[in-house]
């Protein structure tokens, strides 16, 4: 699962975020939340690749919280 902090104010931000989602291989669901601008997606993905995917768009994300330590 990766979350995400999106700058969207719109219904047409989120529109841009789900359809580049939709189009993203591995991702299985996703959830938008416009006022908290949080976009959880769940699947098989990398966060760096959901970032870069969603930042296409020209909303300004980052992630919600820290990513978790990859283990070795």
């Amino acid at each position: 699962t990766v979350v995400l902090k999106v700058g969207m104010s719109c219904q047409g931000c989120v529109g841009a975020v789900k359809r580049v989602l939709g189009k993203m291989e591995g991702v299985e669901s996703f959830d938008i939340d416009m006022e908290q601008q949080k976009v959880t997606v769940k699947g098989n993905v990398q966060p760096e690749a959901v970032l870069r995917t969603v930042s296409k768009t020209g909303k300004a994300t980052s992630f919600w919280e820290a990513p978790p330590e990859a283990v070795a």
